[in-house]
């Protein structure tokens, strides 16, 4: 069984739960779970049948607990995690807009993720980790969560685990209000695409980024960073592989009931990267991200309950 390893955050989320009784009125019901971005391709990667671990820090608090719990209960390997005392999970709270749009607010300047990277010898004892692995997955929002220096610690990882044969695979995933500025996010991922195989990049992330969201434009941008493939998602768009010799085009069929575009991209990830580490071709792999993602907008948030995702992919 192929063996990934995901780098990132899990953040407690209170979304809006609609309870219209007369104890209710005037109150806003909301209904707790967890998610983050690395987080859901996590979960989707272990049903979908690759042995899974997760990296981050927790805290020692109800809350992490029960996120462990949870990993535990989606065959997410923990051993990578570190629990800090006194420490607590970030939150974010989802609110829906008069034009039934959602947007985020966010508590997690405290948040144990933070300090992932933060030393070179827990950055060395994560190597030592994360070498065993076939795989590791990071994205745009782990640059941006650990900060300059820790963010150095990682590129050296990253690099001794490319030397030692680990595939790097990074989404870019870019949220602007993480970043001090916009001129920082673009060299951290410049930075980060020099250590990196298997780029899943969304071109809505590329035109907030770069103001560019050409295939053209990206080709050119990432033409020295020596990726083996870059994957380019583009909604309901076909999406691209890009490898040195070859561009194609894989259709997304239309879907029928969207509810809830979130965690998309995260499932076509965990699609993608679960097919190719079990040996299945870039374009086969597409697809398997394309029908993953296409289950995931029929349901609202941004993982769903494995017995229905089971079912539809059956489907």
């Amino acid at each position: 069984m192929a063996h990934i390893a995901a780098i990132g955050e899990v953040m407690v989320e209170l979304a809006p739960f609609p309870i219209d009784t007369p104890e209710t009125k005037n109150r806003d019901i909301m209904a707790l779970s967890f998610a983050g971005d690395t987080y859901n391709t996590s979960v989707y990667m272990a049903r979908l049948g690759l042995q899974t671990d997760y990296v981050t820090n927790l805290g020692e608090d109800t809350y992490s607990h029960t996120i462990m719990q949870r990993m535990s209960d989606e065959n997410i390997g923990t051993g990578m995690i570190q629990c800090l005392p006194g420490r607590s999970p970030g939150l974010y709270i989802i609110r829906n807009t008069a034009d039934g749009e959602r947007e985020f607010f966010y508590w997690r300047k405290e948040a144990p993720a933070r300090e992932l990277f933060s030393t070179a010898e827990n950055s060395e004892a994560l190597f030592q980790k994360l070498k065993q692995c076939d795989c590791v997955y990071l994205s745009g929002i782990t640059l941006a969560i650990i900060g300059e220096q820790s963010r150095q610690h990682l590129l050296k990882v990253l690099q001794q685990l490319r030397t030692a044969g680990v595939t790097v695979a990074f989404d870019s995933n870019y949220r602007p209000r993480l970043w001090r500025d916009k001129q920082e996010a673009q060299a951290a991922m410049l930075q980060i695409m020099q250590h990196t195989d298997i780029a899943l990049l969304t071109l809505d992330d590329e035109l907030l980024l770069w103001g560019d969201d050409t295939i053209e434009g990206c080709k050119a941008r990432y033409s020295n960073c020596n990726l083996c493939e870059l994957i380019l998602k583009r909604g309901a768009e076909d999406a691209v592989i890009i490898t040195a010799n070859s561009q194609v085009h894989i259709p997304v069929p239309p879907v029928a009931n969207v509810i809830d575009t979130t965690g998309a991209g995260d499932t076509f990830n965990a699609g993608y990267l679960a097919a190719r580490l079990q040996n299945a071709s870039a374009e086969d792999a597409a697809r398997q991200g394309i029908r993953c993602a296409g289950i995931i907008i029929r349901h609202r948030g941004a993982v769903i309950e494995r017995s229905v995702f089971d079912k539809e992919l059956g489907a």
